[in-house]
């Protein structure tokens, strides 16, 4: 495997991993059922192509990527603050949307930086980019 498939699997396995652990962080705190279901959905598809990457990572030999418990509480942290005093729908899916449109740019750069990436790895940081693009549809409803 090369070092650029390796460097976008292990961006796409801990992008997803940190997503799945913000919508943790904040599901608790939607009183919006179809918000509840939205943000369930979005956590399935980045469990699935987390599992996905890590797949492609283990049965090449490489080690996934383990983050570091001061991401998690940093992540953990920053939705804490920003949804202290406002938990409206709208509120958390604004975030939901900044942190989508986010880990949009990092893949597009992470792409344009390993641009010798192989089809298939490519693909999966373009899939991921659509799973984004189509969270943000949907999480423009709650606005």
């Amino acid at each position: 495997m090369k070092r650029e498939d390796v460097q976008v699997l292990r961006a796409i396995q801990k992008n997803t991993e940190l997503a799945i652990r913000a919508v943790d962080t904040v599901i608790d705190k939607v009183y919006d059922d179809d918000l509840v279901l939205q943000l369930s959905r979005q956590s399935l598809k980045y469990s699935q192509l987390r599992s996905e990457a890590m797949d492609k990572l283990l049965s090449a030999r490489v080690e996934p990527v383990r983050v570091s418990v001061l991401e998690e509480l940093r992540i953990a942290g920053n939705l804490h603050k920003d949804t202290l005093l406002n938990t409206s729908t709208s509120h958390i899916a604004e975030l939901a949307i900044r942190e989508c449109n986010g880990k949009i740019s990092k893949m597009y750069q992470l792409l344009h930086k390993n641009e010798n990436a192989g089809k298939e790895t490519t693909d999966m940081a373009k899939n991921l980019m659509e799973i984004e693009e189509a969270n943000i549809r949907q999480l423009q409803k709650f606005l």
